[in-house]
C-alpha cells in the first residue's frame, strides 16, 4: 500500500526542496474563530456568575453565613493583591471601636485567661486573623472551629487524650487559700436534716447555686446561705473591757467613744440601736453580732493599730490585703469605700478640726481614685502590706499578750468560720477561678454525669449519711474537689465526646467582656 507523499517545491538557485505548506501556509481562520468563541463563553460565565451567583463560581468557594453579605465584594476582606487578608480589614467590623485591633489580639488573649494585665504586651508570634479563621469553606462552615493544628503551632501539647498536661491547679499544686475552717460533710448533714433531703447532690446545690447561664456558680453569700444558722439573734460577744477614745490600753470603745473618734464607723454609731449593747461597770458586750459588724471591725482596727502602727492603707480594709495576683484593684476599691463612708459621717459638721480631717480624707480619695483610673499603670499592692514582722516595739510583752487576748475575745463569733491572724480577719477568696485557661459548661455535662461522679475528692458518699467524725485531712475548705484531667478523658476521646482544643479553650475574650477589656487596651 503506497502512502501519498507531500509534494515538495524548491527555492533558490540551488533548487533546495521545501514542503508546499511552508510556502503556502494553511488558513488560521479556524483558530481565530475558536479563540473568539472561548472568549465569548468566558465572558458569559463571568457575567452569569456576577448576576446570578454573586461571584461564587470564580472565587475559592462560598463564604460562611457570617460573611455571606460580602460575597462578590472581595475588597471588603482582601488587600490589593487579592490574596492576603489583613488584620486591619477584620478590625473594621469586629473591633467596633477603631481600626486597630484591641480585644482580638494576643495580648487580650493573655489577659482574658489570666487577669494579669502586666502580660498586655505585643507578641513576636502574632499571626494574622485569616491564618486560623479560614473562609470560602461554604455557608455551613463555622469560623470559630479552628483546627487543632493551628493551636499546636504555639502550644505543643499533643492530643487531649494523651499529650495534654494535667490541669495547672493540680500539676503545680496551687493552694486554695480558703481562710475558712469549713467542713463540707458537716454542713451537708445539717442541710439534709433541716431541709428533709435524701439526695446528697441537692444538699450541695443548696449553697452552690447555678448562675443564670447555668455554666458557673454564684459566689457563696452569707445572707443567703449562712445566716440561718450562724450569727443568730442570740449570738453575743463576751464581756470586753472598755477603753477611752485615745487610750492604748487593751479594750474596746463604746458607741459614744466611736462618735467622738470620728472614725469610719461614726455615722453607723449615730444611728445604730443602743439596746444591742450591755454595759456592766468597766466591761461591755454586744448582742446580736451581725456579719461584718461595724462595731467589731472598728474595734479590731483600733487594736491592730496599737499592735502594728505601720499598717499603711491596710488600715482601711475590713480584712487582710491578701488577694490574688492581678486583683490589687479590689484593695483600692475597698479603701476608697471606707474613706467615702468616713467622709460621709463628717460632712456638714462645722468644727474646724473635723473640717481639717475631711480635707485630708478628700485629698487621699483623690489620690486613690487617680491611681485606680490609670488602667495601664500597675497598682502598687505594697501600700496595703501590714508590718507584721514584730508588734509595736514600744509595747512590752505583757501589753502585747493583753491586746491579743482582747482581739481573741472580740472575734469569738467571727472565728467560728473565719481565721484571725495578727489582729486581722483573713480575706476569703469567694470567686475562685480554678480552670483559668479554659471554660467548663455544667449544662453540657449534667445530663451525662452526676455531680459526685466527677467531684469525688471529699468522701460524701461514705460519711454524709453517718454520724462518724471526719478527719480534717480529708474534709477541709482547702480541698478544691475539682476533677483531674483523667476524669475528663473518660468521655472526651476520639470515639465519644469532642476533644478538640476549642471544645474547652477560647482564644478571644467573650464579647460580654469587651467593655471591661477596652479600659486596658485603648
Amino acid at each position: 500500500m503506497s502512502r501519498k507523499k507531500d509534494k515538495k517545491g524548491s527555492y533558490g538557485q540551488a533548487g533546495l526542496p521545501v514542503a508546499r505548506r511552508y510556502v503556502l501556509p494553511q488558513s488560521r481562520t479556524r483558530m481565530v474563530l475558536l479563540g473568539l468563541l472561548a472568549v465569548v463563553v468566558l465572558l458569559g460565565v463571568v457575567t452569569a456568575d456576577r448576576l446570578l451567583r454573586n461571584g461564587g463560581l470564580l472565587s475559592n468557594g462560598p463564604l460562611s453565613s457570617s460573611h455571606a453579605g460580602f460575597e462578590g465584594e472581595c475588597a471588603s476582606c482582601h488587600a490589593e493583591d487579592a490574596r492576603q487578608v489583613t488584620n486591619e480589614k477584620c478590625s473594621t467590623c469586629h473591633e467596633k471601636y477603631g481600626d486597630e485591633l484591641g480585644v482580638y489580639t494576643f495580648g487580650a488573649h493573655y489577659v482574658y485567661h489570666s487577669d494579669d494585665f502586666r502580660r498586655l504586651v505585643e507578641s513576636e508570634d502574632e499571626v494574622a486573623c485569616g491564618t486560623c479563621h479560614a473562609e470560602h469553606e461554604g455557608r455551613e462552615a463555622t469560623l470559630t472551629s479552628v483546627a487543632d493544628s493551628q493551636c499546636l503551632e504555639c502550644h505543643d501539647y499533643g492530643s487531649f487524650e494523651s499529650g495534654h498536661p494535667e490541669f495547672a491547679f493540680a500539676a503545680e499544686g496551687i493552694a486554695d487559700n480558703a481562710a475558712l475552717p469549713f467542713p463540707h460533710i458537716h454542713h451537708v448533714r445539717e442541710v439534709m436534716k433541716t431541709e428533709g433531703l435524701e439526695d446528697l447532690e441537692r444538699a450541695c446545690l443548696y449553697c452552690h447555686n447555678a448562675s443564670d447561664d447555668g455554666r458557673h456558680f454564684e459566689s457563696i453569700d452569707f445572707d443567703r446561705h449562712c445566716d440561718t444558722c450562724h450569727l443568730t439573734a442570740t449570738t453575743a460577744t463576751p464581756a470586753l473591757p472598755v477603753k477611752e477614745v485615745w487610750s492604748t490600753d487593751p479594750g474596746v470603745q463604746t458607741l459614744e467613744n466611736l462618735v467622738a473618734s470620728r472614725g469610719p464607723a461614726t455615722r453607723w454609731a449615730l444611728y445604730t440601736n443602743p439596746n444591742e449593747f450591755r454595759r456592766r461597770g468597766a466591761s461591755i458586750s454586744k448582742s446580736p453580732v451581725h456579719h461584718e459588724d461595724p462595731w467589731v471591725l472598728e474595734n479590731l482596727r483600733g487594736l491592730r493599730r496599737v499592735l502594728y502602727p505601720e499598717a499603711g492603707l491596710a488600715d482601711l480594709l475590713k480584712t487582710s490585703p491578701s488577694v490574688g495576683e492581678g486583683q490589687y484593684r479590689q484593695l483600692y476599691q475597698e479603701a476608697i469605700s471606707t474613706l467615702e463612708m468616713r467622709a460621709l459621717g463628717l460632712r456638714g459638721r462645722p468644727e474646724p478640726e473635723i473640717q481639717r480631717d475631711l480635707a485630708r480624707i478628700d485629698e487621699l480619695l483623690t489620690s486613690l481614685r487617680r491611681e485606680i483610673d490609670r488602667p495601664l499603670v500597675t497598682l502598687d499592692e505594697n501600700q496595703f502590706l501590714l508590718s507584721l514582722d514584730s508588734p509595736n516595739p514600744d509595747l512590752g510583752a505583757e501589753d502585747v499578750i493583753a491586746i491579743e487576748d482582747v482581739v481573741s475575745e472580740l472575734t469569738t463569733p467571727c472565728r467560728q468560720c473565719h481565721v484571725v491572724e495578727n489582729a486581722t480577719i483573713s480575706r476569703v477568696q469567694k470567686n475562685q477561678r480554678v480552670l483559668e485557661r479554659a471554660h467548663f459548661d455544667h449544662r453540657a455535662h449534667i445530663l451525662q454525669r452526676r455531680c459526685l461522679d466527677c467531684h469525688s475528692d471529699i468522701p460524701f458518699e461514705e460519711f454524709a449519711r453517718t454520724t462518724e467524725t471526719v478527719e480534717p485531712s480529708i474534709d477541709r475548705a482547702e480541698i478544691q474537689n475539682i476533677p483531674r484531667v483523667e476524669v475528663c478523658r473518660e468521655c472526651h476521646t476520639a470515639q465519644l465526646a469532642n476533644s478538640s482544643c476549642v471544645t474547652c479553650h477560647d482564644f478571644h475574650p467573650n464579647k460580654g467582656a469587651r467593655s471591661d477589656l477596652l479600659l486596658y487596651l485603648e
